[in-house]
Formats: structure tokens, sequence, C-alpha cells
């Protein structure tokens, strides 16, 4: 190797012009500066940090803002030990002559001095969007490939020709292009030095409305929408400081597909996205099983039968038609009609119908308050109607207690009560959403249809706890009154009224009652952190969501800030509308579609013959050029020499992945090989790919779709193996 173990250069012999003191010896004494910020900077928020997690908690606003800050030192803090000179991904050098260092994170030293520029700032963007037809400034560009902690290559661009003279290594092969061939492993790998132009104009776009990134396979769709998170934290103001929930909700397809992407965001200096598939938003979620029959998952797909589940829910609130008499320690009373309706009308738009019986029992109350001239206390009254059997029966009966699960088997165990809720579905579709023996055995298609439920209704468990936490926060204010009241007694004796510092005054002060409540000690219920709202919502592979599905999404974020990315030719079901068209239908208003149509990962060899196979059932799909060829033709054979083929790629590559696509036998014995059915590899990447048996994927459109996305997975090689 060329270089002393001292140097962050740990450059192979065949690069040994590219060591030459001239080319980085500026760069050598750079990182030594960032080496001693990087070790004060750790020792500093060490600090900071046991300091501030020492200093009380304080309450309210106090112990929010502690919690914020902890969160804040924690994440910089695990940031910076994540990496450690490779915080740095390149510089540009413009006019002035002066190198500008660009980092995942913002860097400076002790005096102040700007060491490294975050990646997301404006002032980096040409780092990744300036090219020679617009230099943006820039005379030259370098970027960095860090291996172990030091750097095994770098490449650097001359925009002018005083730069071409100035950077005698210069190299015909971009650091993009040269990347692009590197073995793959179990997660993404890290690409944030090689962003492109036109992935780093998406990444960089504003956050109003819906930003639709539609792209075929390869060409970064993913590593757009991840970026693109981290971006929006940082640059949006409206996502400082939402670190707990509200701020950005990541949405994959599949389980293996978060997985594969888990360490990107962190590398970026970003811990607080949510990530999920749309399985996660419910706890159902994790046991229901795919529809099995279209025309029923035809039928729950719709937004219309989203709508249902309002109907479904107003059946239950249909105030009482007749009237009755309460008795009470004060006389009887008389609740018509009218009062019913009045209580009923009480509850605020949106209001959970589970939360809102407690808001109509309060307003029944004050009804009947009234009628005793303000003789009686409204909360003494209150708790006198809770032993009134007949009044609560009646309350209970007309605007019952819901569980979301309940009221969706009704629809499918009730044939009536879908018709009323759904008066467009004929008496066959109706028959066919019936459910003969467990109408909660859930499926995919019942989701958005719980989801919706459960807006509407909330949680019958968390409105009976917010009944016990209002008796709870009673009991602790009538206990701090007395307290309060001999204390303020004693001191009136002991100090026969001597209040100069007002310390009695405050203590009979009704706010200073308030913050003595030990809010902490109520019994609250465990928070949903996939419940929203979001500030912005990152959905990826967006082609296979359904409109009732929409809907969970839409409901998570009222902003309707969204990035959405997609490619129509990889919908399984078909997907014949504009982007344009579909989200309009869905409930989007504003939307702006921006197209990637460069492929980046699949070898030319693998998209000359993938693109007949999803031509055939979609001649406009938008198949993305090819950047590169890997040399390697796309072999064929027979499922019996899978064992071959494995085994022979295995013994000549001691690095990368490859992917069993199709497979029905057991899983490979490597841990470097992966056998995954066609519909869960979207968005996953391979070395090498072995297609058992595509035939079988099926037939039409879904069966065209799944050879397809299967094909281009790989970034090398493909094998096709059919069945003998």
């Amino acid at each position: 190797m060329t270089g002393t173990r001292s140097s962050v250069f740990d450059l192979p012999e065949r690069l040994a012009a590219k060591a030459e003191p001239a080319l980085i010896a500026r760069d050598e004494r750079h990182f030594a500066e960032i080496a001693r910020s990087l070790e004060r900077s750790v020792a500093e928020l060490s600090a900071h940090l046991d300091a501030v997690r020492k200093a009380p908690g304080g309450i309210g606003r106090a112990a929010m803002d502690r919690d914020t800050e902890v969160h804040r030192l924690t994440g910089r803090l695990r940031a910076l030990r994540r990496f450690g000179l490779d915080l740095c991904l390149g510089r540009i050098v413009g006019e002035d002559g002066e190198p500008v260092y660009i980092g995942r994170l913002g860097l400076t030293d002790g005096d102040g001095r700007r060491l490294l520029l975050d990646w997301r700032s404006p002032a980096a963007e040409p780092f990744f969007a300036a090219t020679h037809a617009n230099p943006m400034g820039l005379t030259s560009r370098r970027r960095y490939r860090w291996t172990g902690g030091r750097i095994s290559d770098y490449w650097d661009e001359a925009f002018t020709a005083d730069a071409l003279e100035q950077h005698a290594a210069l190299d015909d092969q971009s650091a993009f292009i040269a990347s692009l061939g590197s073995s793959r492993s179990a997660r993404m790998r890290d690409v944030l030095t090689t962003i492109q132009a036109d992935q780093d104009a998406v990444i960089r776009a504003g956050s109003r409305g819906a930003l639709v990134v539609d792209g075929g396979p390869g060409t970064g769709k993913t590593v757009v929408a991840l970026h693109r998170a981290a971006y929006l934290l940082y640059s949006d103001p409206r996502l400082k400081g939402r670190h707990r929930r509200g701020g950005v909700l990541f949405v994959g397809p599949h389980q293996p597909y978060l997985a594969y992407v888990s360490e990107v965001l962190p590398s970026l200096g970003e811990e607080g996205v949510q990530t999920c598939t749309l399985g996660d938003l419910l706890p159902e979620g994790a046991k229901a099983r795919p529809e099995d029959d279209p025309e029923v998952e035809r039928l729950k797909s719709t937004a219309d039968m989203v709508k249902a589940i309002e109907a479904a829910v107003r059946i239950y609130e249909e105030p009482p038609t007749e009237g009755m008499a309460v008795a009470t320690d004060w006389g009887e009373l008389w609740i018509g009609p009218d009062d019913w309706g009045e209580a009923f009308d009480a509850p605020g738009p949106g209001t959970p119908h589970n939360e809102a019986r407690e808001q109509i029992w309060e307003e029944l109350a004050a009804i009947l308050a009234d009628r005793l001239d303000g003789e009686v206390p409204p909360e003494l009254l209150r708790r006198s109607l809770q032993y009134e059997e007949e009044l609560v029966a009646t309350l209970h009966r007309a605007w019952p207690l819901i569980d979301a699960a309940d009221l969706v088997g009704d629809l499918w165990s009730v044939p009536a009560y879908l018709r009323t809720c759904a008066p467009w579905l004929s008496p066959d579709e109706v028959r066919a959403l019936q459910r003969k023996q467990d109408p909660q055995a859930w499926t995919t298609a019942d989701l958005p249809l719980l989801d919706a439920a459960r807006r509407r209704l909330g949680d019958p468990r968390a409105a009976r706890l917010e009944q016990r936490r209002q008796a709870a926060a009673d009991a602790e204010r009538a206990r701090m009154a007395r307290v309060i009241e001999e204390i303020v007694t004693a001191a009136d004796t002991d100090s026969a009224g001597d209040d100069s510092e007002g310390a009695v005054r405050m203590l009979r002060g009704r706010d200073l009652q308030e913050a003595l409540v030990d809010q902490a000690a109520l019994p609250t219920a465990d928070p949903d952190r996939l419940a929203g709202p979001f500030v912005h919502v990152v959905v990826d592979e967006a082609q296979e969501l359904t409109d009732a599905q929409w809907q969970m999404l839409l409901a998570r974020c009222p902003s309707r800030s969204f990035t959405i990315v997609g490619d129509r030719a990889q919908a399984r079901q078909g997907f014949t509308e504009s982007w344009q068209e579909r989200l309009e239908r869905v409930g989007f208003d504003r939307i702006t579609v921006a197209s990637l149509g460069i492929n980046y990962r699949t070898p030319e060899e693998v998209m000359a013959e993938a693109e007949p196979v999803i031509r055939a059932v979609l001649p406009d799909a938008n198949v993305p050029a090819a950047v590169r060829s890997s040399g390697i033709p796309v072999r064929h054979g027979t499922v019996a020499e899978l064992d071959t083929v494995l085994d022979g790629w295995l013994a000549a590559h001691a690095e990368g992945t490859a992917c069993v696509i199709g497979a029905r036998g057991p899983a490979p014995a490597s841990l470097r090989v992966r056998a995954l059915p066609p519909e869960l590899t979207k968005g996953l990447e391979f070395d090498l790919v072995v297609l058992v048996d595509p035939e079988s994927f099926g037939e039409g459109t879904q069966g065209a779709v799944d050879r397809y996305v299967a094909m281009t997975r790989a970034t090398r090689q493909l094998v096709v193996l059919t069945a003998e």
C-alpha cells in the first residue's frame, strides 16, 4: 500500500499517482483539523449531556424542553461516534480557489471556523448538482471513497481549464459509475457521495403538496426517498424538534425492504423518522392474510367503502325520541327529545365517538342544572345522575361504546347493516362480502376499514381510562386543596398575617394548585407513534396502494405533504391512470411529478431481456435507459442447475449477495444467498439474481410485472432457470 499508517489516505499501488503530496497534502492537513474538532466535540457533548441528565427534570414545559435537549444531544453524539473522518464526503472548489469540505453533518473548530458543511445546506448543493453544462460556480470537485475509516480512492472532476492543470490524477471514470459495480450486502450501501444531479434536484424540492418521484427500476427512487426524508428534517422549519411523533413517516412495501434500508437514515444523522409498512399501522396487520377473492378485495379497496364507516357509526348516534322523568335529590326533572338532541350535538367536530359520550353526559348535567336555577353545582348533579340507572341505560343504548373490530365485523356478518351503510352495493356484492364463519378473520383489505373505524370511534378503553384519569385528577386536586388550606391556616397563625413575599396568596392561586397536581402519576394510555398526525409522509412503491389504503395515509397527514415514489409499470394490479388522475381521485390537490429516466443499477445486458417482458403487457411502460454494461450475458438453464449455479457463483465471488426468486424449496445454505417470492423483492438489489421457473409467477399483468421486477433486481448477473 502507498502511504504511511498515519495517513488518512490508504491507496493501493495501482493508484500511486493519486498519492502524490501535491494532490493530497491539503486534504491531510484539513483532516487533522477535523480529527481534533471531533475529539473536542465528543468530549464537550458528553459532558453537556451528563449535566443535562443530572439536572432536575422539572414539570410541564420545562420537562419537555429537557427531554428535547437530551434527545438532540444524544442523536448528535451518536452520529459523531458512528463515523470518524469519514463524516467527510468530498470537497468543492469555487472561483476563489478555497476548498469547501462537505460532510454528513456540519462541524466547526474551536474558533467557529467551518470545517465541514452539512450536505443538506444550500451552499453544499453544487457538490451534488454541478454539471459540466452548469458548473454552478465550481472549478473542481473531489469525492472520496472510504474503506475502514480511511480513503481507499478518490475522484476529481475539473470544470475549468485551469483546474485541469491542478489535478494530475483525473479519472476517466466518474465516482458514481465506479461505485455501481461494487458488491451488494444485506443492507443498502452508502451512496451519499454519489448522488447525481437529477436525484439531488428531487431530494431538495419543496415539501408543499405531493411530489411524485416516478422512475423505473434502478433509477434511484428509494435512494431519493430516504435522502429526501433526511433533507426535509434538516431544512423544513415545520419538522424541527418533531423527534417523538409528528415529524416524518416513511412507509415501505414489506419488512425485507425495511430491513434492507434500515441503516441509511442513521448514516445520514437522522434517527427520528418513523418507518413502517401499511400493515404496521394497525395491531391487526401483523396477522392479516391476503384476501383470497379478487372481487372481494376490489370491493373493500374503494374509498367509498371507507366512507361507509361513517354511516355505520352514525347509526349508533341517534338521540332518544321520547322524554323521561329523572328523580334527583333536588326533585324530579324532565328530559325531553329536544334536550337529548341538544346534548347529542354537544361534541365538537372530529370528536371520536367513544370520547364524545362523556361530553354528552356533561351537557345533560348542565341542561338539568339550569332547571334548578343554578342552586346545584353541575359537577355535584352529574355525580348524582350517575346513579340513575334508567338514565344511564338510555344513554348507553343511544350512544354505546363501540369497538372498531366489532363494527367492521358486523358489516361482514349482518347483511341488512351492510346494505344500510353501503347502499350502492348490489345484492350479489353484499352476499360476496359476507363471512359465514369468523367475521373478524382479518385480511389486508380489511385494514383500511379498521383504521377508519378506529379513528372515527376512538378506543373505548381510552374513553374509560380518561374517566379514571379525570376522577384521579379530581381526587388529587381535592387532596392538594386540603394540604394548601392547612399550610395557609398555619401561616396565618404563625405570622399574624405577615405575607410580605406573597407566598400565601400564591398558594391560594388556582394556577399553582393545578401545577402541584402530579400529572405523571395519573393513568395514561400508551401513545401510538404511528397514529400521527405527521408533517410529511414518504411512500415507496406507491403504485401498489389502493384508494382505501391511501385514506389510511391521508388521515395521518392533514397537510397533504407527501413524497410519493413509484413506477406505474411495476404495479401488480395494473395502473392505467396517470399519477395526477390517481392522486386527485384519492384526495390530493397539489401534485408535482418528477421523472427519473436513467437506470444506474441494472446492466444493459439484463435490461435488454427485461424490457420485452413488461412491454408485452404495458407498451407505454417507463423503461429507463441503462448507463453501464457488466459484460456478463444473461444465462439460461433448467431448474436442475440451481445448486450448480449458486455453488459456482459463491466459489468465484468472496463478496456480494445473491437471491433465488420463485424457489419453492428450502432456503439456501449460504448466508449470502436469499430466497424470496417475487412480490417481496421490490426495492431490493443483489449482485446475482436467479429466477426459478418464472412462468409460474402467473399470467397477465401481475405475472409480467413480477417477472420484470425480479429480473431488474440484478446489479451484475441474471440467471433464468425454467422448468424441465
